[in-house]
């Protein structure tokens, strides 16, 4: 009987010792990990600037050509993009080189894009100063297009300072907005990818990042300041 009550202790016992075991390895993770005034204060050393820092470096300087990406930069255009991917190429960028899919995203479906709000507060300096604005974007050239229009009537932009929507399209291992940046003698470009900052550095203009909202269907999201350029505080909408 003294050896029957042993055991059941003992298999009592290893019951015990392996149900904590696994209670410990299935408990779920802690809601709140908490944070240090450290991580807090964290900040990327990157070259960070305002809009109203941007106007005061070009006090003095008399009226140019300056350049502004579009998807991502000036509007938050992924609404537009999201469609055509569910429409045309569900599970691959495929329908990034279907001319369908353009011809939609180029007349009418930027009325689904919202405008940024460091785009207003840019372009409005700069029509201001009396510049030329030219939009350079990689979408690919439709036969028509409404994008123009739209800009200039999101961003209140006058006839006198407005150009028409270059699109540069996209090729694969050519940097497609360096050539008109030049041909178009644009001093500064603002650009939320690395091709527009590494664009307007070929060209000796001043790159200028704008960064790309998180929620952004293009993916991966770009490392702002890796070129040593100057990025626009608040500048994600």
């Amino acid at each position: 009987m003294r050896k029957i009550t042993l055991a059941l202790s003992a298999a009592c016992l290893l019951f015990s010792l392996n149900s904590a075991v696994v209670a410990r390895a299935s408990a779920p993770t802690p809601l709140y990990t908490g944070t240090t005034a450290a991580i807090l204060a964290e900040q990327a050393p990157i070259h960070w600037v305002s809009v109203a820092q941007i106007e005061n470096s070009l006090m003095g300087r008399p009226p140019m050509a300056v350049g502004f990406d579009i998807d991502d930069t000036v509007l938050f255009s992924s609404p537009g993009f999201w469609r055509g991917k569910k429409m045309y190429s569900p599970d691959s960028e495929a329908y990034l080189k279907n001319p369908e899919f353009w011809e939609k995203m180029n007349n009418g479906w930027d009325e689904f894009s919202i405008p940024k709000e460091v785009a207003r507060a840019l372009i409005a300096m700069h029509v201001k100063r009396g510049d030329s604005i030219y939009f350079v974007t990689g979408r690919s050239q439709t036969k028509t297009e409404t994008v123009s229009k739209t800009l200039q009537d999101d961003f209140l932009i006058p006839a006198s300072s407005m150009n028409p929507v270059i699109f540069a399209g996209d090729k694969e291992g050519q940097n497609t907005k360096t050539q008109w940046l030049e041909k178009k003698n644009i001093k500064v470009f603002y650009g939320d990818s690395d091709n527009d900052i590494t664009a307007a550095h070929d060209v000796g203009a001043r790159g200028i990042r704008v960064l790309r909202a998180s929620n952004s269907t293009y993916r991966p999201l770009p490392m702002a300041g890796k070129f040593g350029e100057e990025v626009i505080v608040s500048s994600e909408y």
